[in-house]
């Protein structure tokens, strides 16, 4: 039986929608072999987890001990939605940097040191660093009004918009160990946030980032140009093939008929049909459904089963194709033409006259 699984913690419609359609789609389709339930978890031994072929992951970036469960899961064979290494590695400052290298805008963006020392660290901790900081090139770079934001964090946890130095400064302080990013504001016309689903499967939503949670999600925006949703969708294409995710939701604000990835490394995105409402709840639904049992259809067991960004595969140089060694150049007999005696003849003698 391949078993098809959902972590979650604090959620409540998402993960039971979701075992409902998946197991409804394959009786529908009359396949035996396939089921999905909430993961249970029972004991966790290293190199001993194949229980699930697929694992819909909505929760360990909050919980340690399921992201080390997951880790080994995936290495024993299931195909972990998101991949838990990729996802332990990846940070929104990172992304940034990935997405100009794809082509994709993004705001300007400075990495700021915590404004406490991390624990265990002293003043030799930091000998590295020039001091002062060049806070100025930052400011000309990046303009103000801007956003500060934890350079790995996620929910518009600790996400505070600075006037100048001095509200910076201040606002900084409270961020204690939190490494912060500093990012250019972009005045946006219009807001986007798009479920992207196996890499390629593209949803797009209007959203108000102003409003608050529950009113986020525009039932009735205004119109939007046809090219400039094209555009969308392309740079949610390629943001995650780079990235490798399977489930992530991707957001854009457009200024100047120009989108701009804001935040795009949403590996447990918000699915609750109480923010995201009916329409996208449904569409979330289906189609985590469908590509759920196309992984379980694929998985294959004893092997790894997990999506790589094309940041990472192509970093792996194709092995050269092994050359057969080349066998001995037989050697040719060559015939020698036989060599013809040749006679000289003689010659007679002249007769010498003798005078008398």
């Amino acid at each position: 039986m391949k078993k098809i699984g959902i972590l979650f913690g604090q959620e409540n419609t998402f993960p039971q929608a979701f075992i409902d359609r998946v197991n409804q789609k394959i009786e529908a389709e009359g396949i035996k072999d396939i089921m999905a339930e909430a993961v249970l978890i029972e004991t966790v031994e290293q190199g001993r987890s194949d229980e699930y072929a697929v694992i819909i992951d909505r929760i360990s970036q909050d919980v340690p001990f399921y992201r080390a469960f997951l880790k080994n899961a995936a290495i024993t064979g299931t195909a972990v939605i998101n991949n838990p290494f990729w996802w332990s590695a990846d940070e929104k400052f990172f992304n940034n940097a990935l997405a100009e290298k794809v082509g994709v805008p993004v705001p300007k963006t400075f990495i700021l040191p915590s404004s406490q020392r991390p624990p265990d660290t002293d003043e030799n901790s930091f000998r590295n660093m020039k001091y002062p900081f060049n806070w100025d090139k930052m400011f000309d770079t990046v303009g103000f009004p801007a956003y500060m934001k934890p350079h790995d964090g996620g929910g518009w946890k600790s996400v505070y918009r600075v006037e100048n130095p001095e509200d910076l400064w201040k606002k900084h302080g409270e961020t204690e160990h939190l490494v912060m990013m500093l990012q250019e504001e972009i005045d946006f016309k219009e807001y986007f946030r798009c479920y992207v689903l196996g890499t390629n499967n593209v949803h797009i939503m209007q959203y108000e980032p102003r409003n608050p949670h529950h009113l986020r999600y525009v039932l009735d925006g205004d119109p939007v140009d046809q090219k400039i949703l094209d555009t969308v969708h392309e740079y949610c294409i390629r943001l995650n093939k780079a990235l490798g995710y399977d489930f992530n939701t991707v957001e854009f604000a457009v200024k100047d008929g120009i989108p701009y990835a804001i935040d795009f490394c949403n590996p447990a995105p918000d699915a609750d049909i109480n923010s995201v409402g009916a329409d996208n709840f449904e569409w979330i639904v289906e189609n985590a459904a469908n590509m759920a049992i196309e992984k379980a259809k694929q998985y294959k067991k004893g092997q790894m089963n997990l999506t790589w960004g094309s940041f990472v595969t192509d970093q792996i140089a194709p092995k050269a194709p092994k050359v057969a060694a080349k066998a001995p150049a037989k050697k040719v007999a060559v015939k020698k033409a036989p060599v013809k005696k040749v006679v000289a003849k003689k010659v007679p003698a002249k007769k010498k006259s003798i005078k008398k």
